[in-house]
C-alpha cells in the first residue's frame, strides 16, 4: 500500500513538474487524475519497478564438456575445466570452469598447489552409451552460458528430459573424481563431450570418472544396479 501511494505522489508530482511552465492551462483535480493513471498504464507496459520484475534477468551455467552453449543462448565465455590435484586430501573439492584468457596473478611459492587442469578417464569398461571412445587423458572442456528470460536452472540426476514446463539446455552423464580419490562435486557432462585439444598426456590433476548406480539403500526398481547416470539440465 505505501508504495501503491508513493507511485501514485511520484507520478502526479511529474506531472506537474512537467507542465509548470503552463501556464495557459490549470489543471484541475480530475485531469490531473486522469494524466497520472495513464502514466502509470503506460509505465507498467515496459520493464521494472511498476512491473515487480528486474530489468535485466536469465541464469547463468556451466555446460561441462563442450566449448560453446547450445543454439540460441549466449556464451559468456569458453574454456577448460580444472580444480584440485585428485590425490590431495584438503582444499577446493569443486570443479571450475577456467576462462582460456586468464588474468594471471603474481608468482607465490607456499606449496598450495590447487589449481590443475582436469582430465577424461573414460574408457571402453566404463564409457556410457553414445560418448567419444577415444576421451580418455584427455582435457576437459567448458563453456559458461546465459540463458537470457529464465530465472531459475535445474540439473536432474538419473533423467534424461526435464519435467513439463521446463526447458532442457543440455543432456549428459554424471561424472566425479574416482571413490578412493580426494572428493569432488557431481556434474553433468554433456553426452556429446569433446575435449580441449588432442593432447593425451597423463598428467593427471582433477579427473572426470563416469559413475554407476549401486542397489541397496538405493531402490531398485526404480533404478538398475551399475548402470550410468543420465543427468539434464533445465531451465524455467
Amino acid at each position: 500500500m505505501f508504495l501503491s501511494n508513493l507511485a501514485v505522489v511520484i507520478a502526479t508530482s511529474m506531472v506537474l513538474v512537467q507542465c509548470h511552465d503552463c501556464k495557459d492551462y490549470d489543471l484541475s483535480a480530475s485531469e490531473q487524475s486522469f494524466l497520472m493513471k495513464h502514466y502509470l498504464h503506460t509505465s507498467r507496459n515496459g520493464e521494472g519497478l511498476s512491473t515487480g520484475k528486474p530489468a535485466g534477468s536469465g541464469v547463468t551455467y556451466v555446460r561441462w564438456g563442450k566449448k560453446g552453449c547450445p543454439k540460441g543462448v549466449e556464451m559468456v565465455y569458453t574454456g577448460q575445466a580444472g580444480g584440485n590435484q585428485y590425490t590431495n586430501k584438503g582444499g577446493g573439492v569443486n570443479y571450475l570452469c577456467l576462462p582460456n584468457d586468464p588474468e594471471n596473478g603474481q608468482p607465490i611459492s607456499d606449496g598450495n598447489d590447487q589449481l590443475f587442469g582436469a582430465e577424461y578417464e573414460i574408457e571402453s569398461s566404463n564409457k556410457p552409451s553414445g560418448m567419444k571412445s577415444d576421451m580418455r587423458q584427455k582435457e576437459v572442456s567448458c563453456a559458461v552460458c546465459y540463458q537470457r528470460k529464465k530465472s531459475t536452472i535445474l540439473m536432474i540426476p538419473g533423467r534424461k528430459t526435464c519435467y513439463n514446463g521446463w526447458t532442457n539446455e543440455y543432456t549428459g552423464y554424471i561424472m566425479s573424481d574416482y571413490k578412493t580419490h580426494s572428493n569432488k562435486d557431481y556434474v553433468c557432462v554433456d553426452k556429446d563431450a569433446e575435449p580441449v585439444d588432442n593432447k593425451n598426456e597423463d598428467e593427471n590433476g582433477a579427473l572426470f570418472y563416469p559413475i554407476n548406480t549401486k542397489c541397496g539403500s538405493l531402490r531398485c526398481p526404480p533404478y538398475k544396479n551399475t548402470v550410468a547416470v543420465h543427468c539434464v539440465i533445465c531451465t524455467k
